[in-house]
This record gives structure tokens, sequence and C-alpha cells, in this order.
């Protein structure tokens, strides 16, 4: 209602203003709505898409115009790490991943190849899906994967060609004879760099996973990229994914660096999947990875029983570092158990492993012979792993039936220290055997919260070493005791130190008894293997209560 003065001058008179605005808010609210939307819908596209008051090209009358959104930005143009580049297309290459780029490649390389001498050249592959059967490297090439390029293997076989068995081998690794050659492969080069903006190698390798399963491949899977007799190899900012077989294999090369490269496959569905596996390679470098496959994300070799005996090629000076690894059905990193040539000076350090059936691993048997020595392993933590660490000696895989059955791997010298992670059942199982001492093992600073509340989770026998300050859970017996100033608190008992008993309710008194008079001198000396006659008596009756133990504990937490 309208309210005038007394003097009749019409005035609205203040509250009846306010009760009439807000009779017609009130009853114009969904008109109010769609014009204050239209009216931030006008302003948005003034303000993103750059509305616009003009004439068309003819100057006719004004109307509002959209202006196309901007393009893509292109991709970035990769940088010249070579004297001359060039580009798969330049060599009739198709990136639709129906067409097949073989010949393009080879044409590519062999231009490369011809520029050795004047500092070689680099092959950049634009983005796009670029179908190829294997193809060679050459030296002092650069392989450049734009942002969005991936390289497919082409997934029918009869496309991959065979080659000889690895010497350290004695066959293919998987069926007897010739093996399928790596997607990406090269021998006896020199200074290769395959890197890019986080393009990919895709193995495609589905078909081949199940043809292996069903069991109807002749010949050994082939790797994704496999460079051997090699030497001055990076490896960076890729991605490597489905590999048929073991995704990245360098063998017999000499200073090798692997550094921000992603590699991927089913966790559960894509068998001997391995992420790297070094192979009697020296100077290693792997650095800022990220591995989640369906094997080993790393595993140090050197080659296969007798064969990897007689070729005698150790893997040494390796550094793994700033890793995350997962492996449902094996490790994160493993040792082994191809190490027949020798493995020594493995730093591992700064390393998470998570969803993994086992966090670190070392794998031998009776018949590799070789060594594991002076292997380090520091800030590694575990996340929801079934085993932290795990050291085996009965890995009873073997090339043939010709391995030696008196070669005895050595494994001395074994450092872990700041090893903690949460949800593991069973910490340590270190088993060794009478003929496969564990020598030399340590373990210091270590807290892992675990989800097995039974006992014997922190398991080993046949094994010499110490405890170093605080360690948890509760480490086995065998070890001698120090504190963090590395002052002996108590040592193990001489009838366990010896590895023979994983508890000391297995063995009778006068066994202990008769072992204490031998001296710790002596029995240092049985340590070290050079008078284990000296109690082998004593102990012969022992053996068969032990090795039960020893089962038990295997079968609390299976393979």
């Amino acid at each position: 209602m309208v309210e005038t003065s007394g003097g009749g001058s019409g005035r609205l008179h203040p509250h009846g203003q306010r009760r009439s605005v807000a009779a017609f808010l009130a009853a114009n609210k969904t008109l109010l709505a769609a014009a204050w939307v239209v009216g931030f819908t006008l302003v948005f596209l003034w303000q993103s898409a750059k509305v616009s008051v003009g004439g068309g090209g003819g100057g006719g009358g004004g109307f509002l115009r959209l202006r196309s959104a901007p393009p893509s930005s292109p991709p970035r143009p990769a940088p010249l790490l070579r004297p001359k580049a060039y580009k798969l297309t330049d060599f009739g290459g198709v990136g639709d991943g129906r067409a097949v780029n073989t010949e393009a490649f080879e044409r590519a390389i062999k231009a490369i190849a011809a520029l050795a001498e004047r500092g070689g050249g680099q092959l950049n592959v634009p983005p796009g899906r670029w179908l190829t059967a294997p193809f060679n490297l050459t030296s002092h090439m650069t392989l450049f994967l734009a942002e969005g390029s991936e390289i497919l293997g082409i997934p029918d076989e009869r496309y991959w060609p065979l080659m000889p068995a690895l010497p350290s081998y004695g066959y293919g690794r998987e069926r007897k004879g010739p093996r399928f050659g790596s997607l990406i492969h090269g021998q006896n080069l020199k200074d290769v760099v395959i890197t890019g903006y986080n393009g990919s190698i895709n193995g495609q390798g589905e078909v081949w996973w199940m043809k292996h399963r069903r069991r109807i491949l002749n010949n050994t899977r082939p790797p994704l990229l496999q460079l051997m007799w090699s030497k001055d190899i990076i490896v960076a900012n890729i991605t490597l994914k489905n590999s048929p077989f073991w995704h990245f294999h360098p063998y017999d090369c000499t200073n090798i660096t692997v550094s921000n490269v992603t590699i991927l496959a089913p966790i559960s569905s894509a068998p001997n999947t391995d992420g790297i596996d070094p192979d009697s390679c020296q100077d290693v470098l792997i650095e800022n990875c990220y591995i989640s496959v369906g094997d080993d994300a790393i595993a140090v070799k050197s080659g296969w029983d007798q064969y990897g005996i007689a070729y005698g090629r150790p893997s040494r000076n390796i550094v793994i570092r700033n890793v995350m690894a997962r492996s449902l059905v094996s490790a994160g990193i493993s040792i082994g158990s191809e190490m027949s040539g020798g493995i020594a000076n493995v730093t591992v350090e700064d390393v998470r492993i998570w969803e993994s059936r086992r966090g670190l691993r070392i794998k031998t048997a009776i018949g590799r012979g070789g060594y594991i020595r002076d292997i380090s392993y520091r800030n590694i933590t575990f996340d929801n792993v079934r085993a932290g660490i795990v050291i085996k000696v009965d890995y009873n895989e073997h090339a043939d039936d010709g391995y030696d059955r008196d070669a005895f791997p050595d494994i001395t010298n074994i450092s872990f220290k700041e090893i903690h992670g949460r949800g593991v059942r069973v910490p340590v199982r270190a088993h060794g055997s009478s003929d496969i001492p564990i020598k030399d093992i340590s373990f210091q600073d270590m807290s892992i919260g675990i989800s097995y509340k039974k006992k014997h989770i922190f398991q080993c026998s046949f094994i010499e070493g110490r405890v170093i300050g605080s360690v948890f859970p509760k480490p086995c017996e065998n070890l001698d005791l120090y504190n963090e100033q590395g002052q002996l608190v108590k040592r193990a008992a001489m009838w366990k130190l010896h590895g023979y008993m994983t508890r000391s309710s297995g063995v009778k008194a006068v066994n202990k008894r008769s072992i204490m008079k031998q001296g710790w001198t002596e029995l240092e000396e049985v340590l070290l293997g050079k008078k284990f006659s000296m109690v082998q008596n004593h102990l012969d009756q022992t053996l068969h209560h032990d090795q039960a133990v020893v089962n038990h504990d295997h079968h609390i937490v299976s393979n």
C-alpha cells in the first residue's frame, strides 16, 4: 500500500517501498534467476571467449560475434641433441596405429649410421601411434619420443626375428633353441640415448602372455628393449609398458644410466614382465623410476648355472636409488637367481616398495656357483608387503640337468640399514643352508609394523652376522647384538651362531657343551669355512631337526 503525507505530495513512504520491492522479488524469482544466468554467461563469454562487437569483412551492421577458441598449442619441439636431426615422417612413417613403420625406422637409422664420424644423429618420433616390427639401433644415436608418441610392437610373432641363445644362459630362457629378438635392439654399440618428453614404447604383450600361459610358443618370448655388448647408454624420460617378456635387458654392457623412466604392466596377468634386468653389467645407475609390473621390478643377474660360470662376467658397481616399485607376484628389488657370473658392490637406497609379495629378495641355488657380496640396502620403506626381506638358497630352477652339484654360491657382506614400513607379514626370512651359509649379514635401525602376529616372523637359519641398535621385531638369536655405538652387547650363543639351529630347544645339551669346548677362535674359523669338519660330527644329529624347523617356518609364509 502506498502512503502519502498530509500535504498530498504523493511521496512514497519508505516502508511501503521496501514492501513493494520484496513483493516484486517474491513474485518474479524465476525471471530474476534467468536474468542472472544470462548476465553471468555474457560476462563469462566476453572475458574468456573474447566476445567482440563489429561488422563483417564487408563492413555490415553491428552484431555479436564469438571468436573461435584458439587452437591447442603445438607440440613442444624436440631439442637438438645431435648435430643432425630427422623426423620419422621424413622416411615415410605414418603414425595412425595401423601402418607398419619398420622400413621407415630402418631407413632413418641407416641415415644416422652414416653420420657416425660427425657426432651421429637424432631420430624424432612425433605424436602418434607408430606400429612396427623389431628394428636395430646404431651407435651415436638419440631416439627422441615426443609427448603423445607411442611406438607399438606388432603383435604377430611372424614379424619377430629369432636370435641365438644368450651365451651365459645356454639356451633361450624359457624354451630350448633360438629366442625372439627384442622390439628395439642393439649389439656392440656405443653412445646410445633413448629419451623424450615421456613418449612410450608399448610391446602390446597381451597376445604373448596368453600364448605363454597356453604353452603354445616354441621360443623364449622377446624383451621390449635389449642392448648387448654395448657401452655409454642413457634411457631417460620415457615410458616402457606391456613387454612380452622383460622390459629393459642390458646384457654385458658398461656405463648405463636409467633415469625418470616409468615401467608398467598388469600386476597379475603379465608373466615375467620384469622392469629392469641388468645382466653381467657394470657401472649402472638406476634412479627416479616408477615401476609396477608382473614380476620383479628390478632384478640384477649374471648368467645361469654352468653357462654363466663359463661366461664369467659379473654384475658390479650398481646403484639403485629413488625408486618406487610394486610386484604383486614377485619382488620389488631382486638379486638373482641367475647370478653364476657373480654380483658385487650393489647399493640400493631410498626405495619404496608397496603392495608387493616380497620387498627385497636374494635368490640362488646349488649349481649356480658365483658369489653375491658387498650388497648394501639403506632407507627402504615397505608398505603392505607380504615378506620384507627374503634370502633364498634353494631356488631350484636350472638351465638343464648338466649343472654342477658342487657349485655352491658364496653369500657374504649383506647390510640392511634404515628399513621401515607397515603392513608386513614377515619382516625377514633369511634361510641359508649347510652348503650355502649366509655370512656377515647386518641389520641396523629397523622398525617394521607387522600384520602377522604369530611367532617366528623374523626367521633365519644357517646365518652369521650382527644386529646393531634398535631392530623391531625381535631378531633371531643367531646374530650378535651391538649397541648404537658399535659396542658388543651380547654374543650369539655359539651353537646358534654357526647357523645350524634356528632355536635353542632343537639342540641337545651334550651338543651344546661339545661345541662350546671348541672355543671361540676355532668356531670363528668354522664360520669362515676353514675347519668345517671340526664340529661336523657334533652337528650331524641336529641337522634333520633343524631342516624340519625351517620347513615349518617356510610353511607359515609359503612361497
